[in-house]
């Protein structure tokens, strides 16, 4: 059972949270930043979900001083706060996913979930399809003893599509995802990586690169042999 860090300064929100949790997550809870801290010096949590206005150390200062720290553990933030500059400044503190309040419970399940499954993506740093192996710590893919190195972005950008292989994402998604939200590149750019990738990968039948019209791309599994 995964273990979560709630950190809410709210009593009654803790409450509630844990007990909507509580039957698929082991909950342990902080009161704000400066107690998570303290919190993750003892106990391993797979990940967090935070309220950003709090005494002492808010949700985005806790965020920011973990990646500076260089702990990447998954962080959700819960916030009554809906604004377009409330959403930059949560993603470029480094969050992974963002929720704002009222909570609906089933949703945030269904995000906790997603995110775990992307942490242990990540932590493998290997995804394999078929005989197709991409290795995140060195920016290949490899097939049959051919081993073709691509460059950060496009390599990042085709783990993204076949982590989830069959869910479009759109240009918008994916701009934010790989490049940032301060990133001033526009969706062309995320169209030019696509095409680069699509020449460099043509020969490879295991999967391939969907254009979903007016809506993105995704990743299509068209072949799966197994290697004898």
């Amino acid at each position: 059972m995964a273990t979560i860090l709630l950190v809410e300064d709210d009593a009654s929100m803790r409450l509630l949270t844990t007990a909507k949790l509580k039957h698929q997550f082991t909950i342990v809870c902080a009161q704000d930043g400066v107690e998570a801290l303290e919190v993750l010096e003892r106990r391993v949590v797979d990940l967090i979900i935070s309220d950003v206005m709090m005494p002492r150390m808010d949700g985005y200062t806790l965020v920011k001083t973990l990646r500076e720290r260089g702990n990447q553990i998954p962080v959700l933030l819960l916030t009554a706060k809906q604004s377009f500059e409330d959403k930059r400044e949560g993603f470029s503190s480094g969050i992974d996913d963002y929720m704002t309040k009222p909570v609906n419970y089933e949703e945030l399940i269904w995000r906790i979930n997603a995110l775990l499954r992307r942490s242990r993506i990540a932590s493998e740093q290997k995804i394999v399809v078929g005989r197709v192996v991409l290795d995140s710590s060195i920016y290949t893919v490899s097939r049959e003893g051919e081993t073709l190195e691509l460059p950060k972005k496009e390599f990042e950008l085709l783990y993204k599509l076949l982590s989830y292989p069959g869910q479009i994402f759109t240009r918008n998604q994916l701009l934010d995802g790989i490049w940032g939200y301060d990133s001033e590149s526009g969706e062309d750019t995320v169209k030019t990586h696509i095409s680069r990738l699509r020449n460099k990968l043509r020969d490879i039948p295991e999967f391939r690169i969907v254009t979903i019209k007016g809506l993105g791309y995704k990743a299509e599994i068209t072949k799966e042999d197994q290697p004898s």
